[in-house]
């Protein structure tokens, strides 16, 4: 697994990937939407500078340039949640990208010969959030948005595509991403710290599991090379969960600045989300989220190369430096 392709190079955690990829000495190509005005670090297959353009993803992506001479396609690119929707059906726009053009990617790989496809997940086709136990592998599927059934709908199709071909198909259900480069609501938390803004979540007592950028490439590297990974689907974390308020308390201390929690009732800040139409937003900061990445850590030997502190400290220095 030598030679591999990646979508979503130029995204948070592709462009991380591919600059990994290149130090240890893989051979990586970047597919990219449209053609780039300006070389790029990290090079092609053919030792060029510039990604191949593959257009818009869907059912009718042309993936045959991209592919060519590629034994690994690691699947990053996809649609996600969008702050100020345009679609007129959104659901058809999250199927058409995430479902649709997953299943196209696969059956090119498949024409093209490509041994392997990873392909980057959520863990919100297991669910929004936990009550008594993590997550695990073998949970029934509970999307609960476009975007999570568009993810769940893929994973189905990639099942069926590697039962009628062989190709060694790797799904991967990662938590919250974070590390430098963020940008989301982890990067509005951190804005929010250096502000000062008191945010009302002292008395928040959840828990959640996160997921390191360097450990995110890692497992992804994993998933691409080890020889009994194809056929599975692993949740990944960092293996150190953490409540909203210590989260918050532990970020501050990385950024040199004052803890500005307050106690509010959890009662309260479900109405006032509910009130201001933000009730997904205080669900992410008190409900509980909880991830089991025993079995690839069990099965594949992966053990996260960062902490959750070198992860935190790590995004707290790229902000302060940014």
């Amino acid at each position: 697994m030598r030679r591999i392709l990646i979508t979503g190079a130029n995204g948070f955690v592709g462009s991380a990937l591919c600059q990994d990829l290149m130090v240890r000495g893989y051979t990586v190509r970047r597919a990219v939407r449209r053609s780039e005005e300006r070389p790029q670090k990290v090079p092609l297959l053919q030792g060029a500078e510039f990604g191949v353009p593959v257009g818009d993803i869907g059912q009718d992506t042309d993936w045959s340039v991209a592919l060519d001479q590629v034994d690994c396609v690691v699947h990053l690119a996809a649609r996600v949640h969008v702050m100020k929707e345009a679609a007129h059906d959104p659901f058809a726009e999250f199927r058409r990208i995430n479902t649709a053009g997953t299943e196209q990617l696969a059956r090119s790989a498949v024409q093209a010969g490509v041994r392997r496809l990873v392909f980057m997940s959520t863990i919100k086709v297991n669910g929004e959030k936990t009550t008594e136990a993590p997550f695990r592998e073998s949970d029934l599927a509970c999307p609960g948005d476009p975007y999570s059934v568009s993810k769940w709908e893929a994973e189905q199709a990639l099942s069926r595509i590697a039962a009628e071909t062989g190709l060694e198909v790797v799904i991967l259900r990662p938590p919250l991403i974070y590390g430098p480069g963020v940008q989301g609501n982890f990067l509005a938390l951190l804005k929010v710290l250096v502000r000062g803004v008191p945010l009302p979540l002292a008395g928040i007592n959840n828990h959640r599991s996160l997921l390191y950028l360097g450990n995110a490439v890692d497992a992804l590297l994993f998933a691409a090379t080890h020889p009994d990974a194809g056929g599975k689907t692993y949740l990944l974390s960092d293996g150190q969960d953490i409540s909203t308020p210590e989260l918050i308390i532990r970020l501050a201390m990385e950024l040199g600045v004052a803890s500005p929690l307050l106690h509010c009732p959890a009662a309260l800040l479900r109405l006032a989300g509910r009130m201001l139409g933000k009730m997904d937003s205080v669900s992410r900061l008190i409900n509980s989220l909880q991830v089991d990445s025993s079995a690839i850590r069990r099965e594949l030997g992966w053990v996260p190369p960062y902490s959750l502190e070198q992860g935190l400290r790590a995004t707290a220095k790229w902000y302060l430096d940014a």
